[in-house]
Formats: C-alpha cells, sequence, structure tokens
C-alpha cells in the first residue's frame, strides 16, 4: 500500500516528530510512504517523492515541517483539484495523510468527495480549534513558548511597575490566551469567545493597587482585537505605564515538548494503524484518549473551549466566577 502524507495551513511544532513517526512506522508495517512537499499546492503540482529513512534523520527536535505547508486558493477550483487527483494516481497513491487544521479538513472533505481517495487526518494547529477534539499537535509547545516569553516580560513589567498587554495569536479562538492566562497568573484575560466587564476589572485593579500590586498582566487574543485598546486603557483608568508584546509567530516554532512528541507518535501510530481497513476518519484526542470519528461530525459540530477554564478565568474578565 502507498501512503502519502502532507502537512497543511499553519505549521505547528511537532509535525516533524508526526512526519517521522510516519515513515518509520510505514517501513514497519510494510506500507510504501512518500511525501508531498508544500501541501495544497505541492500536490496541485506534483511534488509527490518516496520518503526513507535518511529524509527524517535527525528532524525530531526540529519544529515547522520538513516538508512544508502552504495555503491554496486554486484548491477551490475542481480543475485543479482534479489536476492533484491525477498526480496522486500518476505515482498509485492509495490513501492520504493529512495534518492541518478545520481549513485542510473542509478541503479534504471536498476532495474525497469528488475523488473517494481514502484519507485519516491529523489535527495540527496551534489553534486548537477542531470540534470534538480536545489536543491538536503544536499545542503544548506554543503555550511552552508564550510561558517562557510571560516569564521574561514578568522580570520587566515587576521592575519598572509596568502594565504589559500581551497578545496571543489563535485567530478568532481564544484557547491559547486563555490556559496561559491561567497557568501564568495574568490579571487579566480577553477572548473572543466570552465578554468582559472593564468597569470591574478598573474596581478590582484599584482596590490591589492599594493592597500592594505594583505590575499586570494581561493576555489578549488576537481575535479580540483590543490589544492597543487595552494597554491605552491601563495607562488611562489604572494608571500604569504600559506596553504592547505581539507574540506572533514565534508561539508556532521552537523545539517540540516531550508531551508534543509524545502525542505527535500516538496520533500517527493511530492513524496507520486504520488507513487501510477503517479510513476516512479523523484521529481526535478526548478525555485523555484517542478516538476516531467521522469527518462530516467534525466538520458539522461546534467548537468550544473548556468549561472549568472559563470558569476559572471568568474574575480575569471582569466576570462573576
Amino acid at each position: 500500500m502507498k501512503i502519502a502524507i502532507l502537512t497543511s495551513g499553519g505549521d505547528s511544532s511537532g509535525m516533524n516528530v508526526a512526519i517521522k513517526r510516519f515513515v518509520e512506522y510505514s517501513y514497519e508495517k510494510n506500507f510504501t510512504p512518500y511525501f508531498i512537499y508544500d501541501g495544497l499546492e505541492g500536490l496541485i503540482d506534483g511534488k509527490i517523492k518516496k520518503a526513507n529513512y535518511k529524509d527524517v534523520r535527525g528532524i525530531i527536535c526540529r519544529g515547522g515541517t520538513i516538508i512544508r505547508s502552504s495555503r491554496s486558493k486554486r484548491w477551490f477550483d475542481k480543475e485543479y483539484r482534479k489536476k492533484a487527483y491525477e498526480n496522486l494516481k500518476k505515482q498509485s497513491i492509495d490513501a492520504l495523510i493529512i495534518l492541518g487544521g478545520d481549513g485542510s479538513f473542509r478541503a479534504l472533505n471536498v476532495f474525497y468527495k469528488e475523488f473517494k481517495i481514502p484519507f485519516i487526518g491529523i489535527p495540527a494547529t496551534i489553534d486548537n480549534d477542531i470540534a470534538l477534539n480536545e489536543y491538536s499537535i503544536g499545542v503544548d509547545t506554543a503555550l511552552n513558548v508564550i510561558r517562557s516569553a510571560i516569564d521574561d516580560i514578568r522580570d520587566t513589567a515587576s521592575s519598572f511597575s509596568r502594565a504589559f498587554v500581551i497578545e496571543t495569536m489563535g485567530r478568532e479562538c481564544g484557547y491559547l490566551a486563555l490556559i496561559s492566562a491561567i497557568s501564568n497568573g495574568a490579571e487579566m484575560c480577553l477572548i473572543p469567545e466570552m465578554s468582559y466587564n472593564l468597569d470591574r476589572l478598573k474596581e478590582k485593579y484599584l482596590k490591589e493597587i492599594k493592597n500592594g500590586r505594583n505590575y499586570f498582566l494581561a493576555i489578549v487574543a488576537e481575535g479580540v482585537k483590543k490589544t492597543e485598546f487595552i494597554k491605552e486603557w491601563f495607562e488611562r483608568e489604572i494608571g500604569f505605564e504600559s506596553r504592547i508584546t505581539i507574540l506572533g509567530h514565534i508561539q508556532r516554532g521552537g523545539a517540540p515538548t516531550t508531551i508534543e512528541r509524545l502525542r505527535a507518535v500516538e496520533f500517527m501510530s493511530l492513524a496507520l494503524d486504520n488507513i487501510e481497513n477503517n479510513p476516512n476518519k479523523i484521529v481526535t484526542f478526548c478525555d485523555d484518549k484517542f478516538i476516531l470519528r467521522n469527518l462530516e461530525e467534525i466538520i458539522n459540530s461546534k467548537y468550544s473551549l473548556p468549561k472549568k477554564a472559563l470558569e476559572i478565568a471568568k474574575p480575569l474578565m471582569g466576570l462573576d466566577g
């Protein structure tokens, strides 16, 4: 059986671990592994190559993806999807494994409906916004990158008695901001999924200042689009000199953590164990176990943030706990 792998959309640390496992475990199972370079764009252009052990030598500690990725506008045109299918047939590829996020899975859904190429999808996005799934490859490393940055920023914030507004990635999903605010002891957390009450926060902060608080860390998800406003609010309403730190793409990079490496291996192992006799599924992680789900089930479900984390973070939003 010939199986090809591609990474699609934003890169995330841990993809290379999954790619390494893909090659090595494929040979254990007597499959023939192939790489598709440059994501969906590479599939359209026929950038398909047989993979071997040498290709994955030394990649387990590297962030990003050695087979590269892309976002493809051409994929929306059926003519190019047909070209992608023909490229797979030229190489006699029997099935696909795709690492990506929600957009990648939707693209895969269209492709499967048209050409019936068997597949397995693996969540790989720091946004962690896949429905019915609690963990995506890249999330733990991103959270640790944010933790390290916040630890460093705290040193300066406390030294100068300043407020720092730290913007995290995640598009319209506030997962990274939510978990980072809780786990790093921030004083404020703003995410797209929840309202917030600045009047209550102001009242709370002014009391805390009288009781000895001399700096603030505010974690703001990029989807809120209020980073500059919050900086000015701290200066105007709280009376603290403020700075903005936009973490940006450093959250995607870095050597994958131990948990990341373990999860990536487990995701890929389950994918290859099922690609031949139980394909057309997405491997998800929920309630501390891996579950195979139908793609349509995921696409038609709405993602939601962890309820327990939301309850804990309500005071950081000026809401009742």
